[in-house]
């Protein structure tokens, strides 16, 4: 690892802790030595860098505006990915807003980082999510953001055409399709529906409450218990 990137890394760790870390503990979070670590804290405290306390104590970081951090290659291609999947495969509000952030990392990049990036080994494909299917993510999320219920049109596996209002929770992508978890006011319980299955999607004025008991993180929590018992 480069002093550079050490050093930000260093920063970043001290501004994540409310409580003074010892050297010690940054030394084996990093990887070096006690003594690098003193050296380093010395230079980040002669640039500037607010950084109290001292050795067999530990050290802390005030509240500090810190310039841009640098990323590395693997994080860069981490966030390209990441952004061309939300550019793909979501609403075209977000999808705007994913190549936005795409333009902004390609414009400060060096010739041979934009060489790298673009010669990255993941593809990422949208065809069969085209502008209809964009704009029922985008009725989904609303949905699920405002806590309003969905007039869902749906196809199922026979191609049977269906219409229920549901109340939309959460958008999960499992690897393979994406899905609308939501609850299911005609069956009074968690369904999954296919997005490529919609065939139109309202947004309703009607609204619905979460609980303990009907909520994202305890639809997960159930599918987890299920196939943990098979």
């Amino acid at each position: 690892m480069h002093k550079s990137e050490r050093l930000f890394q260093l920063v970043n760790i001290l501004k994540s802790r409310r409580l003074a870390t010892r050297a010690c503990d940054l030394a084996t979070r990093l990887n070096v030595s006690e003594r690098t670590i003193y050296r380093d804290i010395q230079h980040l405290q002669s640039s500037g860098v607010p950084i109290e306390g001292e050795a067999g104590i530990g050290y802390l970081i005030s509240d500090y505006d810190l310039p841009p951090m640098m990323f590395t290659m693997d994080e860069l291609q981490a966030l390209l990915l990441g952004s061309k999947m939300v550019s793909a495969w979501t609403d075209p509000d977000l999808a705007e807003k994913a190549q936005s952030a795409i333009t902004k990392i390609e414009a400060v990049l060096p010739a041979q980082l934009k060489q790298q990036t673009t010669d990255q080994p993941y593809l990422v494909s949208g065809w069969s999510h085209n502008a209809e299917h964009q704009s029922f993510t985008y009725t989904l999320r609303q949905g699920i953001e405002q806590k309003r219920c969905v007039d869902l049109h749906y196809s199922d596996a026979k191609q049977a055409l269906t219409s229920r209002t549901v109340e939309p929770l959460g958008l999960v992508y499992w690897g393979g399709k994406w899905t609308l978890v939501a609850y299911c006011q005609l069956r009074a319980d968690y369904r999954e529906f296919r997005l490529d299955r919609i065939q139109g999607a309202t947004l309703l004025d009607e609204d619905f409450n979460l609980h303990d008991a009907k909520n994202l993180d305890h639809y997960v929590a159930l599918i987890k218990a299920k196939y943990e018992d098979c």
